[in-house]
């Protein structure tokens, strides 16, 4: 597609982006100036959820309640989800629950539905009726480690990944780990707790799939050298239906030529050709797959690569920062790329300059979803305050949300990050979790 670029600065600071933004966010004080959106966050009297006049939120779930299943309680640190329909205007959420083997408040261990009973991560489904109220919640997936995000499936399904590498023997755990589990919304029972190995063990983040071939992407967030790869998994039986990715496949990783670190590429709408390399050993038995050998022309690596999507006619995936002084080629505060399958070919759409203010967007975005206005919704995971910024399809961007529960000590206030933004199957309401202390809220007002 065509590319004409345009560039957003404000001092000390800045953002460059290619055109054609079916890609990502956000810019520094200039851009904000200059989107309308919704207008102005308005202060929460409840002080949980800072929201722009006409919108409104309801509490969908709080980390330390009871769950309505009677299985246990709410469990903590939410982070990736999506929404399906269930029909008659209802929906089904599917929650991660990003437990490391400190969490005070695990996921219960549920006969059927548990992986490792001494893992502490998983999933949390919720049921809402046409209201939006909530008339159920249970857990979907447990006995699982560090469930960050993951991705939905052509078939409604989530595919839910462990963020870690550990092995059986290693911080308690009676199982190896770093695996993809998929989660049935509808009966998380028709799917149980089985590992997909054949798409790898690693420190899974986010997976995208193709609607229209079945290839399944996924990124690996490592934020020290090596740093992760991006993958892509082609099932023996592409789009299938559930269970099918049980069936196996080949596991691939992407070579830059001329490109060990996608850090080093400055310039929105620089485009590369690719190669897909086999992967040698995708279950890391002797060696994490990063470390493998991958031949005379090596691997591309990247810090930090995060939340992923499918739009358009490719796969859009984010890099939330890059530090040079942690081995990186180069600094940079997020880079947001797109894969073009049929091209074969890797462009960078949106470049964050340097941060000048951590209160200002443009800080290690993380979680990103598809708005209802054709542009996006983008977690933001970095410090000070944490926003949900929406980006229109021409680039502007506008705050949406600003998480107003203070979890830091006296005097020294700190907000969790938001995670898991995902809109209703009909657009009119936003879902979207505190990390901490575990909320999740429903959004709803004059969406676009």
């Amino acid at each position: 597609m065509p590319v004409s670029r345009r560039s957003l600065f404000a001092a000390g600071g800045g953002i460059a982006l290619s055109g054609a933004l079916g890609a990502l966010f956000t810019g520094r004080a200039g851009a904000m100036r200059q989107s309308t959106g919704y207008g102005p966050l308005l202060p929460d009297p409840r002080g949980l959820l800072d929201l722009p006049a006409g919108f409104s939120y309801r509490v969908l779930s709080r980390a330390g309640e009871p769950l309505r299943s009677g299985e246990g309680t709410v469990p903590a640190n939410c982070d990736g989800m999506a929404a399906f329909g269930a029909g008659g205007g209802r929906v089904r959420l599917v929650r991660n629950h990003e437990n490391r083997t400190t969490a005070a408040l695990r996921v219960p261990a549920v006969k059927g539905l548990t992986y490792d009973p001494e893992a502490l991560g998983g999933c949390t489904a919720l049921e809402l009726d046409a209201s939006g109220a909530v008339t159920g919640e249970r857990v979907a997936l447990a006995g699982t480690a560090v469930n960050c995000a993951g991705g939905r499936t052509p078939w409604n399904t989530w595919l839910s990944c462990e963020e870690t590498e550990d092995r059986a023997g290693t911080s308690g755990y009676t199982k190896d780990h770093g695996y993809v589990f998929e989660v049935d919304p509808a009966d998380p029972h028709r799917s149980g707790a089985v590992p997909l190995t054949a798409m790898g063990r690693f420190a899974h983040e986010a997976v995208a799939v193709d609607p229209y071939r079945g290839i399944v992407y996924e990124t690996e967030d490592a934020f020290t050298e090596p740093f992760g790869l991006f993958y892509r998994f082609l099932p023996e039986r592409p789009l299938g239906g559930r269970g099918s990715l049980r069936a196996g496949g080949a596991l691939e990783a992407l070579r830059v030529p001329g490109v060990a670190d996608l850090s080093v590429v400055d310039e929105p709408g620089a485009e590369f050709p690719v190669e897909w390399v086999p992967v040698p050993d995708p279950s890391a038995a002797g060696t994490a797959i990063r470390l493998q050998d991958f031949g005379p022309g090596g691997i591309t690596h990247a810090q930090k690569l995060e939340g992923s999507y499918w739009g358009g006619d490719g796969v859009h995936f984010v890099s939330s920062y890059a530090r040079s002084r942690e081995g990186a080629g180069a600094d940079h505060h997020g880079q947001v790329w797109f894969y073009d399958p049929l091209r074969a070919r890797l462009r960078l759409d949106v470049l964050f300059g340097p941060a000048t203010d951590i209160q200002l967007p443009g800080d290690s975005p993380d979680n990103i979803c598809l708005a209802p206005d054709g542009g996006l919704m983008v977690c933001e995971d970095g410090g000070g305050a944490q926003y949900v910024f929406g980006v229109t399809v021409g680039g502007e961007v506008y705050p949406v949300a600003r998480n107003a529960d203070d979890i830091g000590p006296a005097g020294a206030p700190e907000w969790g990050e938001f995670a898991g933004v995902t809109f209703s199957p009909d657009g009119r309401t936003m879902y979207v979790s505190a990390y901490a202390p575990g909320t999740t809220f429903a959004v709803t007002g004059p969406w676009h």
